[in-house]
């Protein structure tokens, strides 16, 4: 089962949404979601925890740098401003207020989709994990998490994660030897307004670790800190010494 990014496009002219949708679709690795205000934009990004945000700045409700700060406020997800203003105030303003790039209108639809890539695959090696950002993996003893294919290995073979368990490996992955908070994990994974409560990342940890683990009830992997969060390693279980952190994808079983 192949796991796809998320985008949410934001955009209030429906021709230009349309295009935008279309364009990302029809990559077929992309799913899309779109808002044409401001508020139903921050609504779903709240809820859906998109991969990539496409944002214009004119929006009929409110200016998209109130967008753009109000989601800052509790992701660290990349944003693309697509817009026809042309100023450099503009582009300064959007771009200290948290936007991670800057597109003019008319769009280069081969030129956007070269920087979503980029801010992907700069999301992807956010937590500074030099294998990751080398190889798009992270391998520590018999583990290996495929950045770019969203899978994640063990001996060789699939874990068949689902798609949260995936994340929340990847996650862990790309801050492996930190601790994550319970709260920081939650609101990564399923936004500001998940419950507080912890019960549905157990639940999502116990699932992954009957997955990972060959002792679930002992792991090796991803430990719990008590009252704190989660913790992957960043050593071998094993001790197993790697002359380097090079990224073999193991050939799919039979």
């Amino acid at each position: 089962m192949e796991f796809s990014c998320k985008i949410l496009v934001i955009e209030d002219d429906p021709a230009t949404r349309e295009m935008l949708v279309g364009l990302l679709e029809e990559v077929g690795k992309y799913d899309v979601i779109s808002a044409e205000t401001g508020k139903d934009a921050e609504i779903l990004a709240n809820s859906h925890c998109p991969d990539v945000i496409l944002l214009d700045l004119g929006l009929p409700d409110m200016d998209g740098s109130s967008v753009l700060q109000s989601v800052r406020e509790w992701s660290c997800v990349p944003i693309i401003v697509v817009s026809a203003r042309t100023s450099e105030a503009d582009k300064v303003n959007a771009l200290e207020n948290g936007a991670d790039d800057y597109v003019q209108k008319p769009i280069c639809t081969t030129e956007l989709l070269a920087r979503i890539r980029v801010a992907l695959r700069h999301s992807r090696n956010s937590g500074c994990n030099t294998s990751i950002a080398l190889n798009s993996c992270f391998k520590v003893g018999r583990l290996v998490i495929d950045y770019r294919k969203y899978r994640v290995f063990v001996d060789g073979v699939d874990a068949n994660l689902t798609q949260n368990e995936f994340k929340l490996v990847a996650l862990l992955g790309q801050y492996a030897g930190q601790v994550l908070p319970y709260e920081d994990i939650i609101r990564r994974m399923w936004g500001p307004n998940a419950p507080a409560d912890n019960q549905i990342l157990r639940v999502n940890m116990t699932n992954i670790r009957r997955k990972i683990e060959k002792d679930p009830a002992h792991p090796r992997y991803i430990f719990t800190e008590n009252g704190v969060g989660y913790r992957m390693t960043d050593h071998d279980p094993d001790d197993e010494q790697e002359d380097t952190p090079v990224c073999r994808i193991p050939e799919k079983a039979h």
